[in-house]
């Protein structure tokens, strides 16, 4: 797609119309006006529906209203009238709850665009082809009023849980009956078929606080009129952002059938005291040409590079203009909407580096209207060049400039698994003992915040501090992208045994859980999943994607060390300082021999009843002695791949020894 300057030059001069006074330059998006009143989209009541559309290039704009969802003529059209800002308004009289409707935009060049529901519906019929009239109170679950999430003092109190709906509930040996839907996390009581909690009484006895679930807004590549095709998806395909996906629920052509299934869900998870965090996708959409943003204001919603093509910093195709106000606004307002409507405890934001700073500040400064405990992070990266200037961008290194927005450590991911984009390259946690590494891996221990012990000119790809406090760092070994953890283990230590590679899991999981910042776990390494060793497994089948329940009994070692590991986090606030003075203050790393990490923790300064904590990773193969601080009195809670939080070990002496592959855990009262 070229510039519309491009196109206006063509015509022989720049084309411009007059909206209330205002000059609009089709294509000098400077021009565009902003419309800052919060009525967009659909105001219903029983007695009329006044439905609004921010378009202000537009020549003329068609309503059209349609009994159905998906097929039929329209029982009426209506010629909006404009208004101010760039806005077209119509007014149907009389309740058309379960009626639909689309626009028809027509550019000030004569071409009629295809129909669309615009940029702003809240409910949607059957692939989101079109507005749905409905009123929202009649989408509330009983007691819907008195729901709330989890209370948050403090962000590092959180841990994450990343699943996606189908990985989790669809295998047969799942216990639960509404496999792959929203309602799948409303079901208690369900079981392994070894009698095991599955299901959201397994998150429960997990201990975990959250969960952050993949893309659940309505996305574009599942067709949901056939879902008996079992298609999969993680979503990250964009259609329409302020309305559930239909595949999700148990309905998709009822349109209060997803929004009511996904508030059912969202309450149950919070009367499990467990909050919820929606991944948000604002950075590009599922078509370009087709989108609906394009079908409303034509090449406004996203960059052009210098070509006038489609940029594409998403690796998708195409990239949001996150800096143009009316952009800033949408993704406001959707952030809020979401945490209004569905009580939406957090919000992961993908390839985040896309996005402004700006917004990012506008998006944390809304949200502490609503609720300051609400969760905000996000990948501090792109995927590909952009034309937004670095030093705009919602990046890693930009971090002081956002604060109280959280990014993924990369540095400790690959410091503890290995790199990335080498599949056979192995990391700390599996004997790669070299300085880049234990570096990389106590930059993450103090959660990216400035620290007096920490060479950053050697930590994995960042030279300096990035978070502002620990607060704003996701600590995490594997997530829903790439290997997961299991599958990467075996990549690069294939050599090794059956047992030392699930030794290599642990102590990942061990740095993870015991580092300052926020940490993340991916759905189902607490069962020693595998996606069968394939890396990018985003449209693979169930088989390849979904947890296997049978793990739980098969790898019941694995689970309990996990949810001992998250219990004694939990439980102890020496592990999650919610400031950088805290860290500096009373975190202090001991000189330790290679392929080793040792610090203590003055947990009594931080309300600990652990007055002091000792902890010693082993990233090496083998054994190795050494010593603890003098003094005596020590209890061992974690020591050679098993934790024993309610028997501690007691320990005397200083001269210890540590086993390979693992670490030590202990403290002073």
């Amino acid at each position: 797609m070229k510039k519309l300057t491009k196109l206006a030059a063509l015509l022989g001069s720049l084309t411009i119309m007059a909206c209330n006074s205002q000059q609009v330059v089709v294509g000098d998006y400077a021009t565009y006006p902003e419309y800052t009143k919060g009525d967009l989209g659909l105001t219903y009541s029983p007695t009329q529906s006044v439905i609004k559309l921010w378009a202000p290039d537009a020549q003329g704009v068609t309503l059209s209203v349609y009994a159905e969802g998906v097929g039929g003529e329209p029982i009426e059209q209506v010629a909006m009238t404009k208004g101010a800002k760039g806005t077209w308004k119509a007014t149907l009289k009389g309740d058309r709850k379960g009626q639909f409707y689309t626009f028809a935009v027509t550019t000030l060049e004569g071409k009629t665009l295809a129909e669309t529901p615009g940029v702003w519906p809240k409910a949607v019929g059957v692939n989101g082809l079109r507005a749905a009239i409905i009123d929202l109170a009649d989408t509330n679950p009983e007691g819907w009023e008195g729901d709330k999430g989890p209370a948050v003092e403090n962000f590092t109190d959180i841990i994450i849980y990343e699943m996606h709906h189908r990985d989790f509930s669809i295998a047969e040996n799942s216990g639960i009956t509404n496999k792959g839907k929203f309602l799948a996390l409303t079901e208690q009581g369900t079981t392994t078929p070894e009698g095991l909690a599955s299901g959201i009484d397994h998150l429960k006895e997990l201990g975990i606080t959250h969960v952050h679930i993949l893309p659940s807004y309505d996305y574009g590549s599942i067709d949901e009129a056939h879902l008996d095709q079992n298609k999969y998806n993680w979503g990250y395909d964009p259609k329409n952002y302020n309305a559930p996906e239909g595949g999700y629920s148990t309905n998709p052509f009822e349109p209060t059938v997803r929004i009511n299934e996904m508030k059912q869900m969202v309450k149950a998870l919070h009367e499990a005291g467990i909050g919820v965090i929606m991944d948000v996708v604002y950075n590009h959409t599922f078509t370009n040409d087709g989108s609906n943003f394009s079908l409303t204001v034509p090449g406004y919603y996203y960059r052009q590079d210098e070509d006038g093509d489609y940029s594409n910093a998403s690796g998708c195709g195409n990239e949001t203009a996150s800096e143009r106000p009316m952009v800033r606004r949408y993704i406001t307002e959707s952030v809020k909407y979401w945490a209004e409507e569905y009580h939406i405890d957090g919000f992961r934001f993908d390839l985040m580096a896309i996005h402004d700073i700006e917004t990012m500040n506008s998006v944390r400064a809304e949200l502490d209207k609503i609720n300051p405990g609400i969760f905000v992070y996000g990948e501090g990266w792109m995927a590909g060049g952009s034309p937004l200037p670095t030093e705009q961008q919602a990046n890693k290194a930009n971090g002081p400039k956002f604060p109280r927005v959280a990014v993924f450590s990369d540095d400790i991911r690959d410091g503890l698994r290995g790199e990335w984009m080498s599949a056979g390259t192995g990391g700390f946690a599996s004997g790669v003992v070299g300085n880049r590494q234990k570096e990389s891996i106590k930059f993450g221990i103090v959660g990216a915040t400035e620290h007096p012990q920490i060479d950053y000119a050697t930590v994995n790809y960042s030279n300096a501090p990035y978070a502002n406090n620990p607060t704003e760092v996701i600590n995490y070994v594997s997530c829903h992208d790439d290997e997961c953890l299991r599958d990467k283990i075996h990549q690069t230590s294939s050599h090794l045994s059956a047992e030392q590679q699930k030794r290599i899991d642990l102590l990942a999981q061990t740095i993870v859980m015991t580092a300052q910042g926020v940490p993340f776990i991916f759905c189902g390494e607490e069962l020693y999943r595998t996606k069968q060793n394939i890396r990018n497994t985003y449209n693979l089948p169930d088989e390849i994607n979904r947890i296997d329940w049978s793990h739980k009994a098969k790898y019941n070692d694995v689970f309990t060390y996990y949810r001992e590991l998250i219990r004694m986090r939990r439980t102890h606030p020496a592990f999650r300082m919610a400031t950088t003075e805290q860290v500096a203050d009373n975190l202090k790393f001991i000189d330790s021999p290679e392929g080793t990490v040792m610090y203590t923790i003055n947990g009594a300064a931080v309300g600990d009843k652990w007055s002091q904590v000792l902890v010693i990773y082993n990233g090496s193969l083998s054994g190795v002695d050494m010593k603890f601080p003098e003094g005596g009195g020590w209890n061992i809670v974690c020591e050679d791949g098993k934790m024993q939080l309610d028997s501690p070990r007691t320990f005397n002496g200083t001269d210890f020894y540590v086993h390979g592959t693992s670490a030590i855990i202990a403290f002073r009262k």
